[in-house]
């Protein structure tokens, strides 16, 4: 039997989602939160499977719940519907295993628990087409190398003694780094870059 919590602020969903898992025979819910918070208290108490979550929640996010999750034994599926590619990076670092659209069809949301179960990740098709065609590193190696020695506090002298470049060639690279990013100074290159997940 798999056992799920859901968390879910708005509580007619709640309910009906509850209610549709219990219809299946080898599914059991046994518990039911309306925010992130509780969310943990319950995987806690009942050790589920699977916690099922929706990500904007009053006291405690989806996403920090299950931030906090990760590496707990309780597989963690995100429904929400949200198809922002910034909350899919945030939920792919927390190590979640699915991540569904709430306009999914309802059979859906079993098959998929049983493919997590099975070891297998299950994310919404249009949120994988968006987060790798639209965000894919527009910078090249060089430029990579440039902005992680930035990252590390390296001023211009330090970088192009490090790569062997000019200090205007460097220079160069930090303004294509800005225009690329669409930034306007090297804290926000870093913020950004550290957004899109791109720092290995």
């Amino acid at each position: 039997m798999i056992r799920i919590v859901i968390a879910e602020d708005q509580r007619m969903l709640l309910g009906a989602l509850a209610s549709l898992l219990e219809l299946e025979e080898d599914m059991t819910v046994v518990g039911k939160a309306s925010n992130g918070e509780d969310a943990l208290k319950l995987v806690h108490l009942h050790q589920p499977d699977v916690c099922i979550m929706d990500i904007e929640m009053p006291a405690k996010s989806g996403l920090d719940a299950a931030e906090e999750l990760k590496g707990m034994g309780c597989k963690v599926m995100i429904l929400t519907t949200f198809a922002r590619s910034g909350y899919f990076e945030r939920a792919l670092k927390a190590g979640v295993l699915g991540y569904l659209l709430k306009d999914s069809p309802s059979e859906e949301l079993a098959a998929s628990i049983r493919s997590v179960m099975a070891g297998r990740r299950i994310y919404a098709p249009e949120l994988v087409d968006e987060s790798y065609v639209q965000e894919a590193n527009p910078l090249t190696e060089r430029e990579k190398a440039v902005l992680a020695l930035i990252a590390d506090g390296k001023n211009t002298k330090e970088i192009a003694n490090e790569l062997y470049l000019t200090a205007g060639t460097v220079r160069n690279y930090v303004s294509v780094i800005l225009d690329k990013l669409g930034v306007s100074n090297r804290i926000e290159a870093i913020m950004r870059f550290k957004e899109k997940g791109w720092f290995k």
